[in-house]
């Protein structure tokens, strides 16, 4: 009889896995579900309570995480085609929502902070802090592009004068929007249980995707952020890509801006948004995206910034000290960063391929 031909040795399945970049996140969003089920599984209840206006709304731990994680989930967004391109993090987005909010207010409280009315329509404050966080995000871009500065002491200087310039923008004062209808922005449409917020950055999701699928920029950034010598001969401007990166970076700066800001229909300069670009920073990390620019996953960055937001739910149910909530957060942070790095999915892979091929072995024995 002729003599089969040989197949070649399946690849285990640990080893298939470990290769995909947004399997670090889905592990760490399992574990924690698995830690908050066997710990208390009523983190998981759902309910459907009046708000304070009196409206139906979902309720519970779940949706307080897909809530309070939406402007987290937006600006990952941006901070992975930056670090995609340039090999380097903006941390000056806590600033530039600062000063983006501030913008907002100004054009719709006018120059009395106290204003009964309107003073213009809430899109045209929206777009208004759009052309502005755009603007830090061009002038945060140049330095990085143009004149080769790296990108954290770049945008060193809005991380340190963003916040006096919101509160500039102001005169000093704390503004405050009294029309019910800003506020649904940043909580609940009435009629509709499920948060603004939410829904708000599915579809900046969505057209984010849109924009990868139909266009060429995810080949570009990519291009630059792996060899920008070699894009250059192919054609790319480098320098452009770059700077468009921290454009579109801005413009999610202004939607987060606008969700933080119509949550409490003010706004605080000194504390909004602290310590935001961080998150978004391990957002990035924690979809297995390589802080060193290149190859890039949307969809892993967004589920990071979901997994960072169910961490800091977990921390405070079960009481954990909010001074001391840092310490704990940084501790499982550096866990599943140093878990994500490509080094260790490669040396993890092979060693699952080693327990294959010895257990093949023993069963051939």
């Amino acid at each position: 009889m002729p003599n089969k031909k040989a197949m070649p040795p399946k690849t285990p399945l640990w080893a298939r896995l470990t290769k995909h970049q947004i399997i670090i996140p889905i592990a760490a969003l399992l574990l924690l579900a698995l830690f908050n089920l066997i710990a208390d599984p009523s983190f998981f209840k759902i309910t459907l309570k009046d708000n304070s206006n009196g409206d139906p709304v979902l309720s519970g731990n779940l949706i307080s995480i897909i809530d309070n994680g939406s402007e987290l989930a937006i600006l990952a967004l941006g901070m992975t085609l930056v670090t995609a391109a340039s090999g380097g993090q903006d941390i000056s987005v806590g600033a530039a929502i600062a000063i983006s909010g501030s913008v907002m207010l100004r054009v719709l409280c006018g120059s009395d902070s106290r204003s009964e009315t309107l003073q213009a329509p809430i899109i045209v404050a929206f777009l208004m802090a759009c052309l502005v966080s755009m603007a830090f995000g061009a002038f945060n871009g140049s330095l990085v592009a143009f004149f080769k500065i790296q990108p954290m002491v770049a945008t060193l200087i809005l991380f340190t004068a963003g916040r006096s310039i919101a509160a500039w923008i102001n005169n000093n004062e704390l503004p405050i929007v009294k029309d019910e209808s800003f506020a649904y922005f940043g909580n609940y449409i009435p009629g509709i249980p499920i948060p603004t917020p939410f829904l708000i950055a599915i579809a900046c999701f969505i057209i984010t995707w849109l924009i990868m699928k139909f266009t060429n920029l995810s080949l570009y950034v990519q291009s630059v952020g792996i060899n920008e010598k070699t894009s250059r001969l192919n054609g790319l401007n480098p320098e452009f890509i770059k700077l468009m990166t921290y454009v579109l970076l801005g413009l999610c700066v202004a939607v987060a801006a606008f969700i933080k800001v119509s949550r409490i229909s003010t706004i605080n300069y000194s504390v909004v948004a602290k310590d935001i670009e961080m998150d978004a920073i391990l957002a990035v990390a924690l979809g297995g995206n390589a802080l060193s620019g290149g190859r890039f996953s949307m969809g892993a960055s967004v589920l990071g910034a979901y997994v960072i937001q169910f961490l800091t739910t977990t921390l405070y149910k079960f009481e954990v000290n909010a001074a001391a909530l840092p310490a704990y957060k940084a501790v499982v942070v550096i866990i599943l960063v140093v878990l994500s790095a490509p080094t260790v999915r490669e040396k993890l892979s092979r060693l699952g391929k080693k327990l294959h091929k010895n257990k093949a072995a023993a069963e051939t024995a």
